[in-house]
């Protein structure tokens, strides 16, 4: 980013507004966002893995499957998955394979028929031996701006924390390819086993806290309670769906967009009977080289305005 004041979304839009395909702009996010796990942080260990500067050569390909995009599209699949996470995998999976490096993905490690150990995201030619990339796509919330932790960064549906996470991914994902029913399917020794993430963080509007372990420039937005509504900036707001959380939103038009009166009814009505915080896109009208576009300038997260009393009583460490 340019300056303290710069968003990432202004940075990504200077950057990738040539790309106008969704899956495109999802997969050119994914190789070119800041990692959210600080590769040069020692709590890591050595174990996270980057993807590294972007090449001229990816560039050029980013810019080919915009004006073609049947190779990816085949890629994906007729099918289209409503899973985000399977849908990012997807898409490094064709990125890796892109890149020659595809050993294999989603590879099972079972003990028996009816046990199964885990499963190696990706696995990597790494010369004689493979490397074990654990890859992940997370969205957490800063529960309580008092006391910054890993375990204080939940999921929208307080199902999980980023501490609980990444105790999952080094102390188990990572140690697959050690496991005795791993040297069954494994195609050659694992040499390096690393954990590949990116996502955004969302801190209580106003709010920012600079934490050890996580990369300083990661994607960010906030998040508020629907009483709160009022204070947001703006007048035109789009309700993501799951599937366009990954890269800044853009569309040459919108026309669900809502204004706040709209939203705050849709909000109303959805925390009637669900308790699901909803992913807002703060958009406005942007003039381009090549046409006009609705691009997203800020994003957050509206929760049900007992959502923090919640997160308090049924997240531990």
């Amino acid at each position: 980013m340019h300056d303290r004041t710069d968003t990432y979304q202004a940075c990504f839009e200077r950057r990738w507004g040539h790309l106008r395909r969704a899956r495109v702009r999802a997969l050119a996010w994914l190789l070119d966002a800041p990692d959210l796990l600080d590769i040069h942080d020692p709590h890591w260990e050595g174990r996270v893995a980057t993807l590294g500067l972007m090449t001229p050569d990816t560039e050029r390909w980013l810019r080919e499957l915009d004006a073609d995009p049947a190779p990816l599209d085949a890629a994906l699949g007729a099918k289209m998955t409503t899973r985000l996470g399977l849908y990012a995998e997807k898409l490094m999976a064709f990125y890796f394979a892109h890149q020659g490096r595809l050993v294999a993905h989603g590879l099972q490690v079972r003990a028996s028929r009816n046990d199964t150990v885990g499963e190696f995201d990706f696995l990597l030619d790494a010369g004689e031996g493979v490397e074990h990339i654990e890859f992940a796509t997370k969205f957490y919330l800063l529960q309580d701006e008092s006391a910054v932790g890993f375990d204080t960064f939940v999921g929208p549906n307080l199902a999980d924390s980023l501490g609980r996470k990444m105790r999952k991914v080094f102390d188990r994902q990572l140690l697959l390819g050690s496991h005795p029913a791993a040297q069954n399917v494994l195609p050659r020794p694992v040499v390096a086993a690393r954990a590949l993430v990116k996502g955004w963080l969302f801190y209580p509007r106003g709010t920012y806290q600079a934490m050890q372990g996580i990369t300083a420039g990661h994607c960010r937005g906030f998040w508020c309670a629907l009483a709160e509504l009022d204070a947001l900036p703006g007048d035109r707001f789009l309700i993501l769906p799951r599937l366009q959380w990954l890269p800044p939103f853009r569309a040459q038009s919108a026309t669900w967009m809502l204004d706040k009166a709209q939203l705050a009814a849709e909000l109303a009505d959805h925390f009637m009977v669900s308790d699901t915080p909803v992913l807002v896109a703060l958009v406005r009208e942007q003039s381009g080289n090549c046409a006009d576009a609705i691009v997203e300038f800020e994003r957050g997260f509206i929760v049900p305005d007992d959502w923090r009393e919640r997160a308090r009583s049924r997240l531990r460490p």
